[in-house]
């Protein structure tokens, strides 16, 4: 298969897999989403781009990313008119809100509903995320170019069978794509080819900690660290992904 603009970002995470080929989109993506929000680009100087970040907010994971990433005159900027946006809606909340039509919460009332106006509010404004969402849009993008350059491009299915499989999170994601955009033969081969793979690189994962906690007995002191100097780090992520502040990907079909 041809390399295109969109199937060389597949190509180069399946080059530096690692533990799971998706974690390293997913991290390339963020920072992307990250540089375009508080970059030399400076969008966050535009005003469209802002009303949209005004609109959506970022979750607390990434408010702090954001934080770190150094831009204080940006993540003023930003600040700046997001107060501004949040001020009006509250006021305006708090303007219609009525003590009395709160009622008080039943054993069966589903979790996040409230006949609070202000909880509402808050709870809308917690459920988004301009960069969450983003990196969620691009994700999918990612997972659909990755199954058409499975079908159709031999060398990627060699570099699948030589990966260590995926992170828990993305192997259900990876799983609903295969449900999604394979059919027949193909679906069952990439299920042949995914589940030993993964039944595979968990035991390894596996080996790996037991033998780190073996090294700290005394009798394995000079005894060689194997493959198991990082393996609480590669540990978690295979089962939570490289990065647990994210939220689980859902593919959206």
């Amino acid at each position: 298969m041809k390399e295109q603009i969109h199937t060389i970002p597949i190509s180069d995470a399946f080059d530096n897999a690692g533990e799971c080929p998706f974690c390293y989109i997913e991290k390339r993506t963020e920072d992307h989403v990250m540089d375009f929000v508080l970059g030399h680009g400076a969008s966050y100087m535009e005003a469209d781009i802002r009303d949209m970040t005004d609109k959506e907010g970022f979750c607390r994971a990434h408010f702090k990313k954001m934080f770190d990433y150094g831009n204080s005159l940006g993540n003023a900027w930003i600040l700046k008119t997001m107060y501004m946006r949040h001020i009006e809606e509250m006021d305006k909340e708090f303007k219609n809100f009525k003590p009395d039509s709160v009622q008080r919460s039943g054993l069966f009332k589903k979790a996040n509903a409230s006949s609070n106006s202000i909880v509402d509010w808050i709870n809308k404004r917690e459920s988004t995320c301009f960069i969450c969402d983003s990196v969620n849009k691009t994700f999918n993008a990612y997972m659909k170019t990755f199954f058409t350059m499975y079908e159709k491009d031999p060398e990627l299915k060699e570099k699948l069978k030589n990966t260590k499989g995926f992170c828990l999170d993305h192997l259900k994601v990876v799983l609903e794509g295969a449900d999604t955009y394979l059919k027949g033969d193909k679906r069952k081969e990439f299920y042949d080819i995914v589940l030993p793979l993964m039944h595979d690189n968990m035991n390894r994962i596996y080996e790996n900690v037991a033998w780190f906690i073996e090294k700290y007995d005394y009798k394995n002191k000079d005894a060689d660290w194997k493959n198991s100097k990082d393996a609480i780090q590669r540990g978690m992520q295979k089962l939570r992904g490289s990065d647990p502040s994210l939220p689980p990907h859902v593919l959206k079909k």
